[in-house]
């Protein structure tokens, strides 16, 4: 049995659905316009597939992130029905990784953890006043998205009367599925964070049952749904939204911290337009290099999938896969019925497989610099490290500054009707939280979440 069989029976194969702005965007300190899609209650794609013929091959799925440790509930979009992965007792090659990687590797019960409280770095203290919450200081609204463990609520807080979102995670079922490290890097990543391009976490707590994370909502939905809404982004566009995502992955990087999560579906829109990146399920520190096999298939690095030891520099080659997909309405190797094994053959090739639609040059050039299969010669992981992707010359025109500062218009400003509108994300069935939530009983887990302040009466 090949490697590759072996990846695609130890993960499994999780994928996506199918997406209209016309804009014309200056990306150096002008403005920007756009003709606004409609917030879309649907991922299924009403889009003009003709456009770009592969596009109506990619309108029926969703893809979701897969580990063979299985991590957090993926954004507020992601509707889970599909069986998950279960962590495993398997053994399968890995490539050569060099500094004597083994030829094989148990992951059975392989936990990445960073827990030792006098080995945490100074950074990840918290940069904001850690606020102290309870079940009842929030009005539970609708749900924005459902996933393995629980769902995101929308809710009213009480006392400022603003709206969040609240994650909510069952702790049985994190426990169950050995989620817990992942569950705790989540919340110790985003405490350590503040980016204008990356969510806040404003507290979190724990009851007998749950974990409850309080976090911006963020009204425009998914990057996702507006690309299969739009089914490409017109150069400009795309490289509006590469570029600030380049902004947020250095300042992670300069922090450790390796995201190793990104695609459309965890890129969020703000009420201005601008992105906000959610979903630290598979964050954690890497000041050198980690192991884990996650991500999602048509992001993942080829290092990723030979299951050698990798760097931050896998989370250049998703933006390279980002960029690709924004410019054209599908990853580089999608193929209509491909199979994992192919996929994950294909990655491992490189570019060479790629069939490639008519970029601007510049636009090919940088992805190919960042999805270089040998990571020692990929953008980002360079010499002068992201230096070296904002000094590439499709960016140009691109006033770093003015856009960290989101002084830039974005070029999609999402239709939002007041406070608290959630039209952009998908309608889900609806359960009653004052039954489900809040509950007193038993609690075998508390101990195992102590950065979750108790709030149970």
């Amino acid at each position: 049995m090949s490697m590759f069989k072996r990846m695609t029976d130890k993960l499994g194969h999780l994928q996506v659905s199918s997406p209209k702005p016309h804009t014309n965007l200056l990306a150096t300190g002008g403005t920007a316009s756009a003709t606004p899609a409609s917030p879309s209650s649907s991922y299924a794609s009403t889009a003009n597939t003709n456009a770009y013929p592969y596009a109506q091959d990619y309108g029926a799925y969703q893809r979701e992130s897969i580990s063979t440790e299985y991590t957090s509930l993926s954004g507020y979009g992601n509707n889970s029905n599909i069986p998950k992965p279960v962590p495993g007792s398997a053994s399968f090659p890995v490539a050569s990784g060099g500094g004597g990687v083994p030829a094989q590797r148990d992951w059975s019960n392989r936990e990445e953890s960073m827990y030792a409280e006098d080995s945490i770095p100074a950074k990840f203290l918290p940069l904001r006043p850690k606020g102290s919450y309870r079940l009842s200081d929030f009005i539970m609204q609708r749900t924005l998205g459902t996933g393995s463990f629980g769902r995101v609520h929308l809710a009213r807080s009480k006392h400022n009367l603003r709206f969040y979102a609240i994650k909510v995670m069952s702790k049985d079922k994190i426990v169950r599925t050995k989620q817990v490290s992942h569950t705790r890097n989540e919340q110790r990543m985003l405490c350590a964070v503040q980016h204008p391009f990356i969510i806040n976490l404003w507290g979190t707590f724990q009851d007998s049952t749950n974990l409850y994370m309080v976090m911006d909502f963020v009204p425009g939905g998914e990057l996702f749904t507006l690309l299969r809404r739009s089914n490409r982004f017109p150069d400009p566009v795309a490289k509006f939204y590469a570029a600030e995502v380049a902004l947020a992955l250095n300042y992670l990087h300069s922090l450790d911290i390796i995201y190793r999560d990104l695609k459309p579906e965890n890129i969020l829109l703000n009420f201005d337009g601008h992105i906000k990146i959610a979903d630290f399920g598979f964050a954690r520190w890497c000041e050198t290099t980690v192991w884990t096999l996650c991500g999602t298939p048509d992001y993942l690095a080829p290092e990723i999938i030979g299951n050698a030891r990798y760097n931050k520099s896998v989370d250049w080659y998703a933006l390279g896969v980002l960029t690709f997909e924004m410019l054209s309405g599908l990853p580089p190797f999608h193929e209509p019925d491909i199979s994992p094994v192919k996929l994950y053959e294909k990655i491992t090739v490189g570019p060479t497989c790629i069939k490639w639609p008519d970029f601007h040059p510049n636009a090919k050039d940088i992805i190919l610099k960042l999805m270089a299969a040998d990571p020692s010669k990929r953008y980002g992981n360079l010499r002068h490290g992201a230096g070296d992707v904002f000094a590439h010359r499709w960016f140009s025109e691109v006033d770093w500054d003015k856009l960290r500062n989101r002084e830039i218009q974005a070029p999609y400003l999402p239709r939002i009707n007041g406070d608290g509108d959630a039209s952009a994300f998908e309608r889900y069935p609806e359960i009653d939280a004052s039954i489900h939530y809040g509950g007193f009983g038993p609690d075998p887990y508390g101990d195992q979440f102590p950065d979750f302040e108790y709030a149970a009466l």
